[in-house]
């Protein structure tokens, strides 16, 4: 018994430093943190010209999604007005209509349709780039105006060609992605609380 708890420390151990390596990678990658920056900006614009912000993606990653949508129309580190932001995959009955009706691959470029303006975001995640879902949903982004800020992993994916913004992590595990998205996430977010909502 010790000795499995001693192993499963240790293994605990190398996630830890794994998800550490993987946001070090991060730090250290000019281009990305220039892109995570034009994507802050991007935002902030949007949401200062009225603009909203919509968020889709698959499993984690729409809960990803779901968690950045809430911070902008919730409160991030403090009260202020709410910030129009929305993730595509919280009303089950339309998912589960349009998935049975049409396709799974068109959940979210119908709602981007319909909900989507010039002069919107749309933040897709997608770890591997690849998601049909999100490429249809960005192309209709693209072609109703919308600029689009694409969360995947190190290649980008067919996603890297249809991203305004592409932020790739430098990995190919897809937990350790996913953990970078949510802290790159979180940095958007508090940038553009500060700059809209100034202390």
């Amino acid at each position: 018994m010790h000795k499995m708890v001693f192993l499963m420390q240790h293994r605990i151990k190398e996630i830890l430093q794994s998800s550490i390596s993987v946001k070090a990678l991060v730090l250290a990658d000019d281009n990305l943190i220039k892109n995570i920056a034009a994507a802050t900006d991007l935002i902030i614009q949007t949401f200062q010209n009225k603009g909203k912000v919509l968020f889709c993606g698959n499993g984690g990653s729409a809960a990803d999604a779901q968690h950045l949508a809430a911070e902008f129309s919730g409160r991030f580190y403090y009260d202020r007005d709410p910030l129009d932001a929305e993730a595509l995959h919280v009303n089950t009955s339309y998912l589960t209509a349009v998935a049975n009706d049409y396709s799974y691959d068109e959940v979210y470029s119908r709602l981007v349709k319909a909900k989507g303006s010039q002069g919107d975001v749309l933040v897709a995640f997608s770890t591997s780039g690849n998601s049909p879902n999100i490429l249809k949903a960005m192309e209709t982004a693209a072609s109703v105006g919308m600029k689009t800020i694409a969360f995947t992993g190190e290649t980008g994916g067919k996603m890297k060609v249809l991203s305004d913004i592409l932020l790739n992590v430098p990995s190919m595990d897809t937990p350790r992605i996913q953990e970078s998205h949510i802290t790159i996430g979180h940095i958007i977010c508090e940038l553009v609380e500060a700059k809209l909502f100034p202390r």
